[in-house]
């Protein structure tokens, strides 16, 4: 397994939250091409009015790959790739939040979608690993701020 939480998952950094923890269990995913955690048990360090999983207000994590992997494309006399595809990787959180007090939950859906051109995985990987260091440490250092930034509306 390449991908795989560990439970519990240590939050980053937000406003108000002193060291957010989430315990995480396996869930049925919703597509064969994902695997799916549910956030369920107690939350850990302060983060008032978070809440866990449930049917009616959803925490989950679906990782998806490629339901059929595209390969790379073949060259054309010039050498030159025609029509290359790509390979989508795709992180989506779901999360029922209260849009308004005393209304029933709705669901936010946060996506992180990774588009790889066919064959940089065996011509570039690590390109690819750059990338995702650059993205991952620039979304952690940027954590507190995107909360911020999604209550408040200020860029």
């Amino acid at each position: 397994m390449a991908i795989a939480l560990s439970t519990p998952v240590t939050g980053t950094a937000q406003t108000g939250f002193t060291a957010p923890t989430y315990p995480v269990v396996a869930d049925n995913p919703p597509a064969n091409n994902a695997k799916q955690y549910a956030v369920s048990g107690t939350l850990g360090g302060t983060q008032v009015g978070v809440s866990v999983h449930s049917v009616s207000s959803p925490f989950t994590l679906a990782i998806y790959k490629p339901a059929r992997f595209t390969p790379m494309a073949p060259l054309n006399q010039n050498g030159v790739l025609v029509g290359n595809g790509y390979n989508d990787y795709a992180f989506v959180l779901r999360k029922g939040m209260l849009p308004l007090a005393g209304q029933l939950p709705q669901t936010a859906v946060f996506t992180l979608k990774m588009r790889i051109p066919a064959g940089a995985d065996l011509a570039s990987p690590a390109e690819i690993r750059g990338a995702l260091s650059m993205l991952f440490g620039s979304v952690s250092q940027v954590s507190a701020g995107t909360g911020d930034t999604l209550v408040s509306g200020i860029l």
